[in-house]
């Protein structure tokens, strides 16, 4: 660390409030909006689900629990935790209980602290407080130590760290894009694949060549982490089991749920009673084939009721075209084929997203080391 740098103590070089407890049972739908900490999200702040409250109801002044535009806040317990946002409204808000507001002196840029606290606030803070229940107190928050620097340095480091987080942004929707975009390219191909049948695909409805058999239930005693064989729930293997309900290669459908979720396994299973599971005679249908079949009729639609659930009876009823067997393998082959390609480039762009985001790590850590 340079010679021009300190170690303080937060409360020394920036003041904090926290919120007020309001009332819950007070709140409104109209009003004066109050900010909880389920309002801090993803470095923003999420205005879905705000809640209201009326002056009158209270004796106290609220001045100093307003959140201005520009305003720094921070989660300070719950499953946001150390999740830090600015508000980038211009309604004035008001700090609930457990949600804190930074309100930087003279000498400390808020910009300055944003840019540090989002590198060490959830690591540390979160750390110092417990992760059993995580939860910051206001005297923490103030004990937090923090590298400090003249004025004009803060300034330089925060236009760097704003000149390479915006190449970083820009970097990551292009990357992200071209993963959309990879992903787009086979499931169109899929979906025109069905959408265009050949002279010869037979028109079938669902029910007369598959059929969608319950799932069991299964004793939490006989659930094992290190299990010999998966246990299926709606949307996936849920957990692992030394015993199995059925011991054909198939496809898993959410019943319930995550109605209409679709899972190909090829090993013996267990399917929870929220799923069902496929049977047909493999001699007509390639497994692949179906399975590729069922994903392109968006299952999810069918779903009812206040539990999502789809009816088998329903599913039954959907007519498709199907080839002969021998075309059934000769269109898996190509879509498997696509489907590797398209996982490598999928794989690329995943991997540029995350060392786009370890670049931002290390260049805050030089940042707060003074080394840049």
């Amino acid at each position: 660390m340079k010679t021009n740098w300190q170690t303080k103590k937060l409360g020394e070089v920036c003041d904090f409030q926290n919120g007020f407890a309001f009332k819950s049972k007070l709140f409104k739908e109209t009003g004066f909006p109050v900010l909880r900490i389920s309002n801090i999200q993803n470095d923003g702040i999420s205005y879905n689900r705000l809640v209201f409250f009326d002056k009158k109801n209270y004796k106290e002044d609220f001045d100093k629990y307003q959140v201005l535009k520009g305003d720094l806040v921070i989660a300070m317990s719950g499953a946001t935790t150390g999740k830090l946002a600015i508000c980038n409204a211009d309604e004035v808000f008001y700090l609930n209980q457990r949600v804190g507001k930074f309100k930087p002196k003279k000498d400390l840029s808020k910009d300055y602290l944003y840019y540090f606290l989002s590198t060490r606030v959830e690591e540390n803070l979160r750390i110092s407080a417990g992760s059993a229940q995580p939860n910051l107190s206001t005297e923490q928050i103030r004990d937090f130590e923090i590298p400090f620097t003249p004025l004009p340095e803060q300034h330089r480091i925060v236009k760097i760290l704003d000149e390479v987080f915006d190449k970083v942004a820009k970097a990551k929707e292009n990357a992200e894009k071209n993963l959309q975009n990879s992903k787009e390219i086979f499931e169109s191909y899929l979906q025109n694949v069905f959408a265009n049948p050949g002279k010869n695909w037979e028109e079938v409805a669902l029910g007369n060549f598959l059929k969608l058999e319950y799932g069991k239930p299964l004793d939490k005693k006989d659930r094992k982490a290190n299990g010999e064989y998966p246990v299926y729930g709606a949307n996936g293997e849920k957990s692992r089991t030394d015993k199995f309900y059925y011991n054909k290669p198939t496809i898993i459908i959410g019943r319930k749920g995550s109605a209409g979720e679709l899972n190909l396994t090829e090993n013996k299973f267990w399917p929870l009673d929220v799923t069902y599971f496929v049977t047909f005679d493999n001699k007509k249908y390639n497994l692949k084939f179906v399975y590729f079949l069922l994903s392109t009729l968006k299952l999810t639609r069918l779903a009812k009721g206040v539990k999502p659930g789809i009816n088998r009876n329903d599913v039954y009823l959907i007519n498709v075209f199907v080839p002969n067997l021998r075309e059934q393998k000769a269109i898996v082959k190509k879509l498997d084929a696509l489907s590797v390609e398209t996982k490598k480039l999928e794989a690329i762009y995943k991997q540029k997203l995350a060392d786009l985001e370890e670049l931002k790590k290390s260049v805050l850590k030089k940042a707060f080391r003074g080394e840049l």
